[in-house]
C-alpha cells in the first residue's frame, strides 16, 4: 500500500494518484519537436486540445497538430518585429489565437488561412495577454504596467488601466465578472469586470507573485511565486486552501489538466512538478532540458 505524509501522519494514496504515478513511471521518455530558432517564451493548447501554439524570441509563432503520439508542425506565423512573449487561444474557437509582442502590437491569427486577420497597435512593449471566457475581449499588459482591453471583434481599445505596481500575469475568472492581476509585491489584485473597480487585494506571497491560472472547473485558481511556492485558492471564498512546495526556484508557469484534477508547475531549476489538486500529493517531479523563464 502506497502512503503519503501530511503533517507527519501517513495517509493512503488515492487510486487516482496511484494510477497516475504508474502512468508517469511507464512513460518516462520525453521528445523534442523543433519549432523555433531561438528561445520559446510561451506555449498554449487550443480549446479542443488538438493544437499547440508556441511563441518565440525569434519573432514568430508556430502551431503543431497533435496526432496520436506525436506533434506535427502545421505552420509558422511571421509578422511581428520583436519577440513573441506570450500567446493564447480563443476560449471556444479552436481556429483563432492571439500573440503579444515587444513590437508594441498584438496580432490575431486564423489557422485556417494561416494569416494574420488583425494587427492592433498598443502603447508599449507587450509581455502578457489573455482572452476573456466569453471571447469578446482581449486583455494585454505591457512593460509599463498598463493593461489594455481590446474588443475582439472591432479590434479597438475598450478600456485602459495604468497600475502603480509591477503587473506580472493577468486573467479573468471563469465567470467573466472579475479580473485578476499578480504583482511584484506578492499580491493578487482583483477588479470587477467590466467596471474595473478594485474589489480586493490579497497578500498571497512574501515575494514577487509571478503567475496565475484558473482551473477548468471554476473551483480553484493557483498562483506561483518567486518564493518557489505554488498556492491554491478557493475561487468563491478567496482563501488559500493549500500550498505546493516541491520546487526550489521561482515558479514561472502553471497549468491545470483538462479535468482540473492535476496541477503542473515549472520553475527556473529545470523541474516540473505535477500534483493532485485535492490532496497536494505529488504525481511527478520531472526534469526538463531547459529552465523555464
Amino acid at each position: 500500500r502506497l502512503l503519503a505524509r501530511r503533517g507527519g501522519a501517513a495517509m493512503a494514496l488515492s487510486p487516482y494518484v496511484q494510477a497516475m504515478q504508474e502512468l508517469f513511471r511507464a512513460n518516462t521518455r520525453s521528445r523534442e519537436f523543433p519549432a523555433h530558432g531561438a528561445k520559446v517564451h510561451s506555449v498554449a493548447w487550443s480549446c479542443c486540445g488538438r493544437r499547440l501554439a508556441s511563441g518565440s524570441f525569434d519573432k514568430t509563432a508556430s502551431v503543431f497538430l497533435l496526432e496520436k503520439d506525436r506533434l506535427v508542425k502545421e505552420n509558422n506565423y511571421r509578422g511581428h518585429g520583436d519577440s513573441v512573449d506570450q500567446l493564447c487561444w480563443h476560449p471556444s474557437n479552436p481556429d483563432l489565437f492571439v500573440t503579444a509582442s515587444g513590437d508594441k502590437t498584438i496580432r490575431i491569427w486564423d489557422v485556417r488561412t494561416t494569416k494574420c486577420i488583425a494587427t492592433v497597435n498598443t502603447k508599449g512593449e507587450n509581455i502578457n495577454i489573455c482572452w476573456s471566457p466569453d471571447g469578446q475581449t482581449i486583455a494585454v499588459g505591457n512593460k509599463d504596467d498598463v493593461v489594455t482591453f481590446i474588443d475582439a471583434k472591432t479590434h479597438r481599445s475598450k478600456a485602459e488601466e495604468q497600475f502603480k505596481f509591477e503587473v506580472n500575469e493577468i486573467s479573468w475568472n471563469n465567470d467573466n465578472n472579475m479580473f485578476f492581476l499578480t504583482n511584484g509585491n506578492g499580491c493578487i489584485n482583483i477588479l470587477s469586470y467590466p467596471e474595473l473597480k478594485p474589489i480586493q487585494s490579497i497578500n498571497a506571497h512574501p515575494s514577487n507573485c509571478i503567475c496565475i491560472k484558473f482551473d477548468p472547473m471554476g473551483k480553484y485558481f493557483a498562483t506561483g511565486s518567486a518564493d518557489a511556492l505554488v498556492s491554491l485558492w478557493d475561487v468563491d471564498e478567496l482563501v488559500c486552501v493549500r500550498c505546493f512546495s516541491r520546487l526550489d526556484w521561482p515558479v514561472r508557469t502553471l497549468s491545470f489538466s483538462h479535468d482540473g484534477k492535476m496541477l503542473a508547475s515549472a520553475s527556473e531549476d529545470h523541474f516540473i512538478d505535477i500534483a493532485e489538486v485535492e490532496t497536494g500529493n505529488g504525481l511527478l517531479l520531472g526534469s526538463s532540458e531547459e529552465s523555464v523563464g
